[in-house]
């Protein structure tokens, strides 16, 4: 067994570099773990697994899901990357994400009281990647008579429609706007109800709060907990969160991110009743299932074995001083992952001046999108956000923007930093990664490394080094010394 374990982990290895941005790695073992989602069929319900006591550090189980990391199950099941590799020697201790289906043996803590093993969604489901890419949400939302056709907001500079809020928050969120759509339907019949009561209209998510009022509002709100959810399941460091009752919740250690995403959604707003049943195959699921189909027959493993980073330069132009002023922090609003990291360029001002400086492109790719002071890099050069690798550039100033479909060497000009696009301290550039929708936290497994530079966390949010051979720069938005850092061109 432990040889057959390690052909396969190796072929897997020697074979990564054939994989497509928008490819499915295949299981290891050749077939998929038929999912918890699959309890109901046309023989009855399939009784879900059952998780019994068992002494601290039992070995138990596990086949590896879509974009885990050692980092991530050892978090899960309360045990160390360095138990997990004493139990699997035939696994390398370098590997970043590990291949699905993959067969773990993992020394596994017991916690009683955890949550319900039914896995709702896949991730694929839940993050704007390769198997939303074609979804044309307008049509999707125009075809059917439902009240969401008549909700309009104001968001980032203009008026917009229901289905144009959900895009942008899909967008914005890198979130499936499937997934946005379902909600509606489940909570309010957004989709298929042509007339709704006043409540429905000021909280079509059912989240009866007046700082969410509108659906804008409660589609940011959602956003924010399936981000914070699916994020802080993926980076390990949610490991239990409160109904709204109080009652706590530590979700089954054998699922997967996407599934967490939704159950940290729905404990946003629920007590421990409500809650097991959106959580279960007659709540959310169904409702999903009517919609789209089955969610797993959908699935898609669209993180590679091994993802590695590919060469980055720094974002701004050769032998110019800029600033490190963020280390790893929010890749978009405040929801995890902290994906993200801040440059400022030189300046005499602090605040909102304005920058001669330019905000250049880090590798050679085509402009996926620019506007609303975003400018996205597809280094696939395919032109499709969601498939590949892409860089995320913020706060770019409106009237500088390169145009979307420029195909762009390295550095090439995206435009100039600002505070243009929503809340900032000062003029600066925020940069993050997606690799098929999902972003990729700045720190490890898979660091952010611009020219050598490698990004690690601090004790907060932008707080955080960058590290290249023993040269260390430390993040900080006062600009000090320590925090200066050059590009240096041969």
């Amino acid at each position: 067994m432990k040889t057959q374990r390690l052909s396969i982990l190796l072929f897997l290895l020697s074979t990564m570099v054939l994989l497509t941005g928008c490819g499915t790695t295949p299981s290891a073992m050749g077939a998929e773990s038929t999912p918890a989602s699959q309890a109901l069929s046309d023989a009855g319900p399939t009784p879900l697994p059952t998780r019994n006591p068992h002494p601290p550090g039992e070995i138990v189980s596990y086949e590896a899901q879509n974009g885990d990391t050692l980092i991530a199950i050892a978090s899960h099941f309360g045990s160390t990357v360095e138990e997990i590799l004493d139990a699997n020697p035939d696994l390398p201790d370098w590997i970043t994400t590990l291949p699905p289906g993959y067969p773990l043996q993992v020394p596994a803590y017991y916690v009683s009281l955890t949550g319900s093993p039914f896995r709702m969604l896949p991730d694929s489901e839940v993050v704007y990647g390769p198997s939303a890419s074609d979804f044309d949400t307008r049509s999707e939302v125009l075809r059917r008579p439902g009240f969401i056709t008549d909700l309009t907001a104001w968001a980032f500079e203009r008026q917009r429609t229901g289905w144009e809020l959900v895009q942008v928050v899909a967008e914005n969120y890198s979130l499936n706007p499937r997934l946005l759509l379902a909600l509606l339907e489940y909570h309010t019949q957004a989709l298929s109800k042509p007339f709704a009561e006043a409540i429905e209209i000021a909280y079509p998510l059912n989240y009866q709060n007046e700082d969410y009022e509108g659906i804008y509002y409660q589609l940011l709100w959602a956003a924010e907990r399936i981000s914070d959810g699916y994020y802080g399941w993926r980076m390990g460091v949610l490991t239990e969160f409160d109904l709204a009752d109080g009652l706590l919740v530590r979700p089954d250690s054998w699922l997967n991110a996407g599934t967490v995403a939704m159950q940290y959604f729905f404990a946003g707003a629920n007590g421990m009743e409500d809650f097991n049943h959106h959580i279960s195959p007659e709540g959310f699921y169904q409702t999903y299932t009517d919609l789209w189909g089955d969610p797993f027959s959908l699935e898609d493993h669209f993180i590679p074995t091994n993802l590695q980073q590919p060469e980055l330069a720094l974002p701004f132009l050769p032998n110019h001083i800029w600033t490190y002023t963020g280390g790893p922090h929010f890749s978009w609003g405040t929801a995890y992952p902290y994906g993200a990291l801040d440059f400022a360029p030189p300046t005499v001002m602090h605040g909102c001046a304005y920058s001669a400086e330019w905000v250049t492109a880090p590798a050679a790719g085509v402009i996926a999108r620019s506007g609303d002071a975003v400018v996205i890099l597809d280094l696939d050069g395919d032109g499709d956000e969601h498939t590949g690798w892409v860089l995320f550039f913020f706060h770019l100033a409106n009237d500088s923007l390169i145009r979307a479909g420029t195909r762009v060497e390295p550095g090439d000009l995206l435009g100039r930093p600002s505070c243009d696009g929503g809340r900032s301290t000062g003029t600066h550039v925020h940069i993050a990664r997606r690799y098929n929708g999902e972003w990729i936290t700045a720190g490890q497994p898979i660091p952010f490394v611009l020219d050598g530079w490698m990004a690690d966390y601090g004790d907060a949010p932008y707080l955080g080094t960058l590290t290249k051979g023993s040269q260390v720069i430390t993040a900080s938005d006062s600009g000090t010394q320590d925090s200066l850092i050059i590009y240096r061109f041969p």
